[in-house]
């Protein structure tokens, strides 16, 4: 895949919206191979879900909402594009760090009539890293018009929540009802195509629709750590769960749990990864 490796700058001006915004789509990032390459590991991942697997959807309701995360070390596809894929890049310019590690990696599954939303939150409060250089970036398989695009509150990395995920730490706020005052928010979605992605900051509140599309809502999202990042240990839920071969608390992210990935002559000597 040497051709698909090439990658061409993050824009100033696409690096001033996401760090104003917290969320900015880009247009055309990834090629079919990658996509394909992501197809085949999130088959893969279907029939043989990881220890974290989840199906959203109740028994006999319509459609089906399934998630599933950090596999990337028993998926080979899921691997391959985070170590070799443009993501890292893009997630290191964007949050303007001189290097990237990989946190893990989500995939979100809505096959068509799922009537299930992704609930308003945000993700950074139950992480097991502190920073601000944390982002994720969503990355469609299939075509998301808007009213199946996720959404997300622009500005909104400036505030945390913990209603959904509860913890003494101090600086935590609740989610504010989005959907009852929508007005009050700008709030941010698009028509993406195949190689289209969104990228956006650990902090920013973001939800989605169901899919009652006729064709099914595949999600690959990549999630990195810069410069700034910290290993942590909440005092409340963790979500994904703090793996055993992670970094002392306090300490960078670099470990084999969060390999340093950009830039790529780092990361084989950091991860041994060729």
């Amino acid at each position: 895949m040497s051709d698909d490796c090439a990658f061409t700058s993050i824009s100033p001006d696409a690096v001033s919206a996401y760090e104003q915004e917290g969320v900015i789509c880009l247009r055309g990032l990834f090629t079919s191979s990658w996509l394909e390459l992501l197809a085949a590991g999130i088959e893969r991942n279907l029939g043989e879900p990881g220890p974290f697997a989840k199906r959203y959807t109740p028994v006999g309701a319509p459609g089906l909402f399934f998630g599933d995360y950090c596999n990337w070390r028993q998926i080979p596809e899921y691997a391959a594009f985070l170590f070799n894929s443009p993501a890292s890049e893009a997630a290191g310019q964007l949050m303007q760090s001189q290097r990237v590690n990989l946190f893990h990696e989500h995939v979100l599954v809505k096959e068509p009539g799922t009537l299930e939303r992704t609930p308003w939150h945000q993700d950074q409060p139950y992480y097991c890293v502190d920073g601000a250089q944390i982002c994720s970036i969503w990355l469609p398989l299939d075509p998301v018009p808007q009213e199946t695009c996720p959404e997300f509150v622009a500005g909104s990395h400036r505030f945390v929540d913990n209603r959904d995920h509860p913890t003494t730490e101090p600086g935590f706020r609740a989610v504010p009802d989005v959907d009852a005052e929508r007005s009050c928010y700008r709030i941010h979605s698009w028509d993406l195509r195949p190689g289209d992605c969104i990228v956006f900051h650990a902090l920013t509140l973001h939800g989605a629709p169901g899919n009652q599309l006729s064709h099914r809502r595949r999600a690959f999202v990549s999630r990195w750590t810069g410069d700034d990042a910290r290993f942590v240990l909440r005092s409340g839920f963790m979500s994904p769960p703090p793996p055993p071969d992670a970094p002392s608390p306090g300490s960078r992210m670099d470990s084999p749990a969060f390999p340093v990935v950009w830039p790529r002559e780092e990361r084989r000597s950091d991860a041994g990864v060729a």
